[in-house]
């Protein structure tokens, strides 16, 4: 009888350990050969309805691009995130823009960069301005984490593109009661609310499309079994202590 018990305390032990292979990013990265790698650094998000955009002008004469600029406060004191978002482009329920002297601009089914190039060849095509340099910026991108990591919360960032790594790295990364094999992003496409699967022990992500965060993503860090375990009366350290202090005191009750 006595090893009865000391089996049942031994599994509660086991139980509540988690092993190297559940905590180790990428455990399996050496296995992954060169012709392997797919390059998504050129995916980049559409341009959506409700955008903020920043769109800055240059030319080799400052004063002839004036006209096309929005605002010409944006300087050292000016240039943060909130400040751009007033002096931006709101892209509207038809997908176009108000651009200066240019007037509406269609943004439909375009990124960045291509809208770069539509409004550079605008402006070389009206005779409007010689070789000018364009810069499009969406300055209201944000994504969500929630789960077990150490600062959950909606997060704003100004780059043009970052990964689902940098974007845990933005929460303070996982605790050690996230469950690297189970990472849930939550992604609108085309109107429809898709949800994936993520590994963040297996390699494989990083030539997917998911490895890049677009804007309004949703990740969800899952809680390992260990951390579920312990909301109940008989995964929490306190009442492991108490039930392995009984079934010892029976034994020796037993033994005696």
């Amino acid at each position: 009888m006595k090893y009865l018990y000391f089996v049942i305390f031994s599994s509660f032990l086991f139980n509540s350990c988690s092993t190297k292979s559940q905590l180790i990013y990428l455990k399996d990265i050496k296995k992954q050969e060169a012709n392997s790698w797919v390059d998504f650094s050129v995916t980049k998000d559409r341009i959506e309805s409700g955008d903020i955009l920043k769109i800055d002008v240059r030319t080799t004469i400052p004063e002839a691009s004036l006209p096309y600029n929005i605002s010409n406060t944006f300087n050292n004191q000016n240039n943060n995130l909130e400040f751009l978002k007033l002096e931006g482009y709101v892209v509207d329920d038809q997908m176009f823009i108000n651009f200066p002297v240019l007037g509406k601009i269609n943004t439909n089914d375009l990124n960045e960069e291509q809208l770069e190039v539509k409004i550079k060849t605008l402006l070389e095509d009206g005779n409007h301005l010689s070789n000018p340099s364009v810069s499009v910026r969406r300055i209201n991108n944000k994504f969500t984490v929630l789960g077990e990591v150490k600062n959950p919360g909606t997060f704003s960032y100004y780059e043009r593109k970052i990964n689902i790594l940098q974007a845990l790295g933005y929460a303070g990364d996982l605790t050690i009661d996230g469950k690297r094999k189970d990472i849930t992003l939550v992604r609108e496409e085309n109107g429809v609310r898709k949800a994936y699967n993520i590994e963040l022990t297996k390699s494989e992500f990083l030539n997917s499309p998911l490895y890049s965060i677009k804007n309004n993503d949703i990740l969800i860090v899952n809680p390992s079994f260990n951390k579920v375990k312990s909301a109940g009366f008989i995964g929490s350290p306190a009442s492991i202590a108490t039930i392995a202090s009984l079934l010892l005191n029976i034994t020796l009750l037993i033994n005696f």
